[in-house]
């Protein structure tokens, strides 16, 4: 498959440009969060200020993916992955889980179909009293490698004042200068959201390494994959919360399942790069099933206090050597600490 030309047309350019910024409008900032690049004044907080000057400002909320949902649950393990992981949470029968499903951006009063992107994060509370924290999102790759194209990226999104999105031209520059984009686009490309939350695929994007009981290593990436049958969302929704309003729905009629699947990497594979793909005949383990059983008001729910820094790992799991997961962690310490500075503006939201 060769994605390396260039986009062809305005509309191919928007659909990149949506799914970018709600995927990376933080991302950008993952970079200066960790102080790898820019002038000392390019702070963690001038970034997440830059974010709030061009959503406009939301107190109290996330500073990315502002608008979600609390749920609760918990994972039933299948014990498949004990053998890879000494984590407590791939052996215990039935570990209590805290979440919140979302969608991208800055802005909480975005319609729930209006972003492609939608997250799932997740919080495992395991019986030895240690916590596993992962944030997913439905694209398996980031479009770029490196916290300083990240930031190339959101100059190229940043919107046009007379249009209020970005310039197409500018999208299509760059797309063009950053081949290793190829996987993204192609995944963009042939995107077709499902009309819930419930029948979307969530991805960790970022390695990480499982360690076993005698210490030995294994990279992994992990997603979980829906049990809910795909149907594609419709064409005109009136809703501004259709994604949530479905979810509380459906969970009315009962619980909703997703498996948890661990891709094993074989040497080689791009550990520490989220933009390239493992190859699709990778091994993969079902290490269990996560049940969601209830949602919560949005914003005031089991989640909203929760920082869901995906650094955060009970012993089994390590982090991989991926530059944008070690960054990750700053900024979304920097989001926490700001909101949890602000009151909750609930007013005049859809």
């Amino acid at each position: 498959m060769h994605m390396n030309t260039p986009l062809s047309g305005p509309a191919k350019a928007w659909r990149l440009a949506g799914i970018g910024a709600g995927l990376l409008a933080v991302s950008a900032g993952f970079a200066y969060a960790a102080g790898w690049i820019g002038s000392p004044a390019l702070t963690p907080q001038r970034i997440i200020d830059t974010f709030e000057a061009q959503a406009g400002h939301h107190p109290g909320y996330r500073k990315n993916h502002a608008k979600g949902v609390c749920v609760s649950g918990y994972f039933q393990s299948s014990g498949q992955a004990a053998s890879l992981s000494s984590a407590r949470v791939f052996a215990q029968p039935r570990v209590p889980v805290i979440g919140r499903f979302a969608i991208g951006g800055a802005n909480p009063s975005t319609p729930d179909t209006g972003v492609p992107v939608r997250s799932l994060a997740l919080q495992f509370s395991s019986d030895d009293g240690q916590v596993w924290r992962t944030g997913m999102n439905n694209p398996p790759v980031l479009a770029v490698s490196t916290p300083e194209a990240f930031y190339e990226q959101v100059l190229a999104m940043t919107p046009d004042p007379a249009t209020r999105k970005p310039d197409p031209a500018r999208m299509q520059a760059f797309f063009a200068a950053h081949p290793e984009s190829t996987a993204f686009r192609q995944w963009a490309a042939g995107y077709k959201p499902s009309d819930s939350f419930a029948s979307t695929n969530y991805h960790s994007i970022n390695a990480f390494r499982l360690i076993d009981a005698n210490g030995s290593s294994q990279p992994v990436r992990w997603q979980v994959e829906a049990q809910t049958p795909f149907a594609a969302l419709p064409a005109q929704v009136e809703d501004n919360r259709y994604l949530q309003h479905d979810l509380a729905q459906r969970l009315k009629q009962g619980p909703l399942r997703w498996t948890l699947r661990l891709v094993l990497a074989e040497p080689g594979d791009a550990v520490d790069d989220p933009a390239r793909p493992w190859p699709a005949e990778r091994r993969s383990i079902d290490a269990g099933t996560l049940v969601i059983e209830t949602v919560d008001a949005p914003e005031q729910g089991a989640c909203r206090d929760l920082n869901f820094d995906p650094l955060i790992l009970p012993n089994g799991i390590e982090p991989s050597a991926d530059p944008i997961l070690a960054a990750r962690s700053a900024a979304y310490s920097e989001s926490f600490n700001r909101r949890s500075r602000e009151s909750l503006d609930t007013g005049a939201r859809p």
